[in-house]
């Protein structure tokens, strides 16, 4: 594994000046299905091969749910002006409640999971969703929504995880980017959750600057490079990554000595397929390392639960 301090910054492309936004949200009918792709991409010829072909399938359901759904309701227009006062979310997880749009999501997830090749230990954890009733599936819910996941029940938060992930995404797709403001450190200014993984981008107006992904709605949001996105540290902040292994090159582990964490880092401006939570999976590798080294994962991916 190697050990750098912090990079030179990249030059902004000639004639263009980076004036990124501070949010950009996401697009639910594509986003599952381009990371279902890069699921399968990465799967080949992968150590973790049977668990990525499993995710890609799993990203697929997501993006076929959407088929014939109803619209989620937004907050009230009064609530979500009242969060932005105080510095709160407008999506705020902590108030979730299953509607008819997201019992209609977890229904249809649930149903398209059932044809996906998968291991056995997911087969079995499918089977005993279907068997819980409304408060089991509650107290799921609870865990994922609260990143609290008890080892009991690993493997039933990854679909709870999925339904809720496109419940959130359709959501946050209807909000205004422009009214979103930052709420705390390493929390989505969308839902208030926690960065799945951070990227350098290659957008127009933005190139070479970085955005955090959320691990539940996918709204991305700018966060200033070479500080750390958890205690928004500059001090004893490193970069590590494998040579030689996936994501040698493109994925880092941003270490933070003030907080003892870390957050990847993605480089999308190298490579633009590279997919935040899709990249983050098929580079566990590089956890098991920078964990070693004495820092915690600072980051949330309800498909590495238990990692």
């Amino acid at each position: 594994m190697t050990k750098t301090g912090a990079p030179e910054r990249d030059p902004v492309v000639i004639g263009e000046v980076a004036n990124p936004p501070f949010a950009r949200l996401p697009d639910p009918t594509t986003h599952f299905r381009l990371r279902a792709q890069r699921f399968a991409i990465l799967s080949q010829g992968h150590q973790l091969e049977p668990y990525l072909r499993f995710m890609a399938g799993l990203a697929e359901a997501q993006h076929r749910c959407q088929h014939g759904l109803p619209n989620p309701e937004l907050p009230a227009a009064e609530d979500r002006d009242r969060a932005r006062r105080f510095g709160m979310p407008p999506l705020d997880r902590a108030k979730f409640t299953a509607d008819s749009a997201f019992d209609a999501t977890f229904e249809q997830l649930l149903s398209l999971a059932t044809q996906i090749e998968m291991p056995s230990l997911a087969r079995q954890a499918l089977d005993r969703i279907a068997g819980m009733d409304s408060g089991e599936r509650h107290g799921l819910l609870s865990g994922v929504l609260s990143e609290f996941a008890t080892i009991a029940h690993l493997a039933e938060h990854t679909y709870a995880a999925a339904a809720l992930q496109v419940h959130f995404a359709r959501l946050a797709a209807q909000l205004d980017a422009g009214d979103l403001t930052p709420i705390a450190d390493g929390a989505c200014p969308s839902c208030g959750a926690t960065p799945v993984s951070s990227m350098v981008v290659g957008w127009r107006g933005a190139h070479g600057t970085r955005f955090c992904a959320c691990s539940l709605c996918a709204t991305l949001w700018h966060v200033v490079r070479i500080k750390c996105v958890l205690c928004r540290s500059t001090e004893g902040v490193a970069y590590r990554e494998i040579d030689g292994g996936p994501g040698a090159g493109t994925v880092r582990a941003e270490t933070c000595d003030s907080c003892s964490s870390y957050v990847k880092i993605l480089l999308q401006h190298v490579d633009p397929d590279l997919d935040p939570v899709a990249d983050d999976v098929a580079t566990l590798g590089l956890d098991l390392l920078v964990r070693e080294a004495g820092y915690r994962r600072g980051a949330m991916n309800p498909y590495l639960l238990g990692y």
